[in-house]
């Protein structure tokens, strides 16, 4: 078996930016090939294509294979070392910044639980392999590419150890979907989507997501959504004098006038024209 070895460095220098990757190499390493002990100043991500291997840190040490990862954190000793029958092939990349350590912690990623195990289909050989050859460019903007492969590959590590380390009970998995479903609807509320658009997104059914939601929150889907909005469009009728009220219906995603205005009244007693005129004369915020 031959060894091979292959890096690209980030065109851009390092300066205390808030999120850099600094360079993203391959191999296909030699039966036993050992790196360290030693330690890193910066994170190093490595992903095992094929082959065998065996990682150590200070604590212990995990035997890895094909679609493992292991993330080496800064200041911390560890060692790595091929199979002797099989050595792994692996990617890596090295990154750094102020932001890096909040970034990694959102993972899930910690000295003591530095290794997961992706599935088929995973983002990190192609996200690595984009990386290298984004710096083989020698463009600056290579630069920014790099840093769109390193949030997919947090993005997939986050997803993964996360929802390994979460504590197993339908309660727990309640709260959590009642949660996206809050988070859906303040993201969405100004576009015209629908309670049927929210549950395929989330991947249940509605008359589950109806019930688990109003078992949380004492509201239905469509009440809570309705409400979200009529309380953003009292914000941008008082603060947004310019607007007419078609438009306000429309920037809270309700494309009929009609409607939103009876909506309105039937939340706040009063029609959208006489809400505004009434703070606007009153100086209410």
């Amino acid at each position: 078996m031959e060894h091979t070895y292959s890096v690209g460095s980030n065109p851009v220098v390092y300066d205390r930016q808030h999120l850099h990757v600094l360079f993203a190499g391959e191999s296909q390493t030699l039966p036993l090939h050992q790196v360290g002990p030693k330690i890193y100043d910066y994170y190093l991500m490595h992903f095992i294509e094929s082959g065998f291997g065996t990682f150590r840190t200070e604590e212990r040490k995990y035997e890895l294979g094909p679609g493992d990862c292991f993330l080496i954190h800064p200041g911390q000793l560890v060692s790595y070392v091929s199979d002797e029958d099989q050595p792994w092939r692996y990617r890596w990349a090295a990154f750094t910044g102020t932001d890096a350590d909040a970034l990694v912690l959102q993972t899930g990623f910690t000295p003591q639980k530095p290794v997961l195990s992706t599935a088929e289909g995973s983002v990190f050989p192609g996200a690595l392999a984009g990386m290298m050859r984004a710096f083989y460019t020698g463009k600056e903007s290579a630069h920014l590419t790099s840093l769109g492969y390193l949030y997919l590959l947090v993005g997939e590590a986050a997803e993964l150890l996360l929802a390994s380390s979460r504590l197993p009970g339908a309660e727990s998995q309640v709260k959590r979907t009642v949660k996206q479903m809050i988070h859906y609807m303040a993201a969405q509320y100004a576009h015209p989507v629908s309670i049927e658009q929210m549950c395929a997104s989330l991947g249940y059914n509605r008359a589950y997501l109806s019930r688990i939601f109003k078992q949380e929150t004492g509201l239905s889907p469509v009440t809570y959504l309705l409400k979200l909005r009529i309380e953003k469009s009292r914000l941008l009728l008082r603060e947004r004098p310019e607007l007419s009220v078609e438009q306000v219906a429309a920037s809270v995603g309700l494309t009929d006038a009609l409607y939103f205005s009876r909506q309105f009244k039937r939340f706040c007693a009063q029609s959208p024209t006489a809400y505004r005129i009434a703070t606007a004369r009153h100086g209410e915020k």
